[in-house]
């Protein structure tokens, strides 16, 4: 079984990768906090599949930009 850091670190990176890549990873230290947070809930929670993590962590973070409610709000050039 993978071990927890590992867990997150692998997580992390597929989600903050994949938002990166897609132009809606927002502030860095805001979006790291908010990724970080969905992905430790989820793994109090019991979860350990990491696609399954990053992907509801994508999901999640998508969701709170949307609403205005991350720390990792979409910059100027990023808003509509």
């Amino acid at each position: 079984m993978e071990k927890l850091s590992h867990l997150v670190e692998n997580a992390f990176m597929i989600a903050w990768e994949y938002l990166e890549a897609t132009g809606e990873l927002g502030e860095a230290e805001g979006a790291a906090c908010e990724l970080l947070d969905i992905i430790h809930t989820m793994i109090r929670t019991g979860e350990r599949r990491r696609i399954l993590i990053a992907n509801v962590a994508i999901d999640a973070y998508r969701r709170k930009r949307l609403r205005g409610e991350g720390r990792g709000q979409p910059d100027k050039a990023g808003a509509a």
